[in-house]
Order: C-alpha cells, then structure tokens, then sequence
C-alpha cells in the first residue's frame, strides 16, 4: 500500500471508533478507468470510503449497510464480469482514531510548508497548516495536493479573488488564505469536504477569508476570481474548464491536478481552445500525476 492509499484509507475513518465493516477489493490491472466509476456507483451505495491501488481499488461500507447482493447494483461490474477480479473481507472492530495518529506523519513541502494534524508539534516552518479531514480528500500526502502546495508557494497572492474547487480539505484554499488572498471561495460537491472545509478553515484561523459552499461547477454564474485552483479528475476537468476560463479575469491564472501525463495534451488543447496558455516553467510532474498553470490571455 502506497503512502497515499495509507492516508486514503485512515482519514475515511477517522472519526468513527470500535465500527465493523466490510472491504470489497477490486482489481483491474488492464482496465484503470475502472477506478473512478466504481467510486462513482459504490459511493451511492453506502460505500464510505476507498483506496485507489496500483491495479485496482479498496472499498470500505459499514457492515450493516452491507448485503450479499448490493454489488449486482453496480453497472460497471455487471457488464465487466471477466476485467475484474473481487474479494471481500469482513474488517475486524478497531479504534481508528487511534490508527490515524499512528499513521499519519507530517509533510513538508520545498522546506517552506509543514502540514500536519493537531497531534504534530509545531515546528519552525514559514508555513504551518493543521489538517483533521473526515472523509474528504487532501492532506498533502497525495502527489497532486503536494504540487498544488508547490505551485502556490511560489505564487504573489496577495489581494487576489481565488477559488478552490474540490477543495477537499480545504488544504489548498487555506493556504492561499496564508498567502494573503483577499477572498477564498471553496467548493466541494460532498457534503463531509464543504464541512471539514469550514471546520479546518477555523483551525487555522482563516475562515474570515474563506468561504465555502456544497456543489459543483454550476455554482459559478458570474463571478469573477484571480486564480482558480481545480485538483480533480481528468473527466470533470475537461468538463468545467470552459467555465473556468469564462470566471477567470484578464490574466488570470489557473491551476489544475488530478491527472496523468498521458491526458496532458487533452488537457492542454483543451485549456488553449479556452484561451488558457501553458509555458514551460509552469509543468510539475510527481509519480506520473502532473499539475499545470495556466494564464487567461
């Protein structure tokens, strides 16, 4: 299990202690689109939480959601049955607060930014931002949060109008807070993301700057920001970056994660039909996930 898939799998149970439940693992080594449908479908179904693996994906549901037939529901599985190979566990009761505190080690990003939970001592860090997620995604561990640090650390945010969609956490709009952003709207289509949004916002004294809100890109009519982070996946990407092209102002500047190397020229062509443009300096690449920015011309 990756670092990633650790943190993955912890936060998603961090707040439930001494609970049965129930892992489906799938895998589909051939077939990685698999990953987001199956997330998609079993997350409607009661599924509280996942873990993306290499070759396949760990889905957790508490077992008295759980029933032998529930997974004849899911679509991608049905008209799958020879790409995907499953098994399934019962998970033994275990106090996963616990878990998390063991699990979860503070990230430090270029020497200038220490994230960490509350348990971590603070150190001498220019940047300290103090993460509890629930089941929302975001604490820096992943490769593309870790780039999007990157990106805004090297960025002049002061009085700028920024927004943050799948926030997550809200890792990336406090920290744009931090850099002395005026205004931070975050939005997240899940209701545990918007909430953990507000309640970290708090934790690191920001929430005078941040605003969050439970949706999606419909929410943006006609506002108009300075920067737009979007640390999604590729489909949704390539779905709302018109939108974000038309919310940015003149010279503004997008940054985007949440994707492979092998979709950057999708996600470039698409950004440049947009009047987005990319320059050369402005690429991070990490394990294979890229995080691009872009400017509004």
């Amino acid at each position: 299990m990756t670092l990633s898939s650790i943190f993955c799998f912890i936060f998603a149970f961090s707040n439930r202690i001494m609970h049965n439940y129930v892992g489906c693992y799938f895998k589909f080594p051939n077939r990685p689109e698999f990953g987001e449908l199956l997330i998609a479908e079993l997350g409607l179904l009661g599924f509280e939480s996942f873990v993306e693996q290499e070759n396949g994906l760990e889905a957790y549901i508490p077992e008295g959601d759980w029933s032998e037939d529930l997974l004849n529901q899911v679509y991608v599985l049905q008209h799958n049955p020879d790409a995907i190979d499953l098994d399934i566990k019962k998970i033994a009761q275990e106090n996963w607060n616990q878990t998390w505190e063991d699990s979860f080690t503070p990230i430090i990003v270029d020497d200038a930014i220490q994230v960490r939970a509350s348990f971590h001592p603070k150190k001498n860090f220019a940047f300290d931002i103090v993460i509890t997620p629930k089941m929302s995604f975001g604490t820096g561990h992943h490769e593309t949060t870790h780039m999007m640090l990157s990106h805004l650390l090297n960025m002049d945010l002061e009085g700028k109008r920024v927004l943050d969609m799948g926030c997550g956490t809200g890792i990336l709009a406090i920290f744009s807070a931090m850099k002395g952003a005026k205004t931070v709207d975050a939005i997240d289509i899940d209701t545990w993301c918007f909430e953990n949004t507000e309640e970290n916002a708090i934790t690191n004294g920001v929430d005078k700057v941040i605003n969050a809100f439970e949706g999606d890109a419909n929410l943006l009519l006609d506002q108009k920001y300075d920067l737009i982070i979007a640390n999604i996946n590729r489909n949704i990407l390539l779905s709302d970056i018109p939108v974000y092209a038309k919310c940015l102002s003149f010279e503004g500047e997008l940054l985007l994660s949440g994707f492979y190397t092998e979709d950057l020229e999708k996600i470039k062509d698409k950004c440049h039909s947009n009047g987005l443009i990319l320059e050369e300096n402005d690429v991070l690449e990490k394990n294979n996930w890229m995080g691009l920015k872009f400017k509004k011309i």
